[in-house]
């Protein structure tokens, strides 16, 4: 009997032992998430949130698959085309560094980030009801009304972006933290917003799904109000010109060191290269005659898995890979983002049939390795971009950085609205769409002769060149008080 009851207690402690490591994981995101709030102010994370949660993750699916759609099927226009006018509702992206500057030197009632939410909330509203609201609206003024929408979204994100930005040169070794509560948010959001995007275009149709869109925007409304920054009273506007200068020169002197325009110009390449043959793969999927004749909930769900790789690669980057150096990391992952598109052309050439594996089953495959492998790309770039930022014009800087990369990602979407053009990719004709695949694909691979551009430090070491502190510490000498977010917990650098 007392060997029996020996057996016995070695077995409850196994049974006990698994629960409590189980417990343990799940425990983790919170512990994570209630750090950042002591460290950062937990306004900081509820806007990252709803910025890159709600806003570009979720709006971000629903706006994607509703456009879509609404180019096809309401506008009537030719995948060619509206790879175009894709990129035209992304011109907002390109010119970030116009509203990083003027929330960096430009105070609203005392306040230089708050105002610019409400604005953008704002924008946001006015735009998507108005798509969802009018039912023959003409092809310019809707174009001219998704470019306001993506205005409103390119604002408030260029506004959280400075703030972290700010918040890397406050707190050094939390950037990588940051950008992995970004990703982590948006692809959370992205995941529910695709999820549910395919049964809101079927029950409710695009322009219903643009109506819904007023919610994430009117969020991003509510950020401007809770967000906490402090005051500035009797700001000297008289001032603004002069900090528009001092802001301008402080940007090209960083911008031209060696140091940071190499890598600048590697990031725009590596998206440019990178053909954006999107709005053709869209309308391949969903023909009935030569594609697999997806229906609108199986888009949207395709996609949501998509969501779902992109969130695998965020959890991986930051458990495993965030302290690698970035020309080592970048080598690895546009190396898989370029071979991750051959399996497109594998789909496009209905090679996945001879194997008897189903094109859903497969697309889905396809989706969620090439969201997570461009989502390992796109993470150690947006950190190295947070290197690059002098402090004092942090959200200008990001913004122009980002606005490099969204410029490569206008050419790209160009690049391969003419690469369509040109191979006569048509509404229901796909005869080379297999050749655009594999010219895209041939321009992915491209970018590792470059990676030369790309420092060898890693996340942990600074990059800025030392004139680039000197003008850091002049501007933080002559506004001291520059875009602090106050924190409930003094950083250790106060200690």
């Amino acid at each position: 009997m007392q060997e029996d009851e020996n057996l016995e207690d070695p077995s409850g402690e196994e049974a006990v032992e698994p629960n409590r490591g189980i417990c343990e994981c799940l425990c983790i995101p919170v512990h994570w998430f209630k750090m950042l709030s002591r460290e950062l102010h937990w306004s900081f994370v509820f806007g990252v949130v709803v910025v890159y949660g709600i806003s570009q993750g979720l709006g971000g699916a629903l706006s994607t698959v509703g456009t879509k759609y609404y180019m096809k099927d309401v506008q009537m226009v030719q995948p060619s085309e509206a790879q175009v006018y894709a990129g035209i509702t992304s011109i907002p992206w390109i010119v970030k560094p116009l509203w990083g500057l003027l929330t960096d030197v430009l105070p609203i009632l005392g306040y230089r980030r708050r105002p610019y939410f409400v604005f953008a909330g704002f924008i946001g509203v006015i735009s998507m009801l108005l798509l969802s609201l009018h039912k023959s609206l003409h092809l310019v003024l809707a174009i001219l009304s998704l470019t306001a929408g993506s205005a409103g979204v390119a604002i408030a994100d260029v506004t959280i972006d400075a703030c972290i930005a700010h918040n890397s040169i406050s707190h050094p070794s939390l950037a990588p933290d940051m950008q992995s509560l970004c990703a982590f948010s948006s692809s959370v959001g992205a995941l529910i917003g695709f999820s549910i995007s395919g049964i809101f275009v079927h029950f409710i149709g695009p322009m219903g799904v643009f109506g819904l869109l007023t919610i994430p925007a009117g969020l991003v409304f509510l950020v401007g109000f809770v967000l906490n920054e402090p005051h500035i009273p009797n700001f000297a506007y008289r001032q603004v010109n002069q900090k528009f200068i001092d802001a301008g020169k402080s940007m090209w002197t960083t911008l031209k060191s060696e140091d940071v325009w190499r890598p600048c110009l590697y990031m725009y390449l590596s998206f440019a290269l990178s053909l954006n043959i999107y709005e053709g793969m869209f309308y391949w999927y969903t023909d009935s005659k030569d594609g697999p004749s997806f229906s609108q909930e199986s888009v949207g769900f395709m996609y949501s898995i998509g969501s779902l790789g992109s969130l695998l690669g965020a959890i991986l980057y930051q458990y495993a890979l965030k302290d690698y150096a970035f020309r080592d990391l970048l080598f690895w992952t546009q190396l898989f983002y370029g071979l991750s598109g051959m399996l497109d052309l594998i789909l496009v050439l209905r090679w996945n049939l001879k194997f008897g594996v189903p094109d859903f089953f497969f697309v889905i495959i396809v989706e969620s390795v090439a969201q997570m492998t461009y989502r390992l790309k796109w993470m150690p770039m947006l950190v190295l971009s947070s290197k690059l930022c002098p402090s004092g014009i942090e959200g200008t800087f990001f913004a122009l950085l980002m606005s490099i990369d969204n410029a490569g990602l206008l050419s790209s979407s160009w690049g391969g609205g003419f690469l369509l053009h040109i191979l006569k990719i048509k509404r229901t004709r796909f005869d080379n769409l297999w050749l655009a695949t594999l010219i895209r694909n041939v321009l992915r691979i491209t970018p590792l002769c470059l990676l030369f551009l790309v420092p060898r430090a890693d996340p942990n070491s600074s990059i800025l060149p030392s004139e680039s502190l000197s003008s850091k510490e002049e501007l933080e000498n002559s506004e001291p008080e520059n875009i602090e977010l106050v924190s409930l917990v003094n950083s250790v650098d106060g200690k």
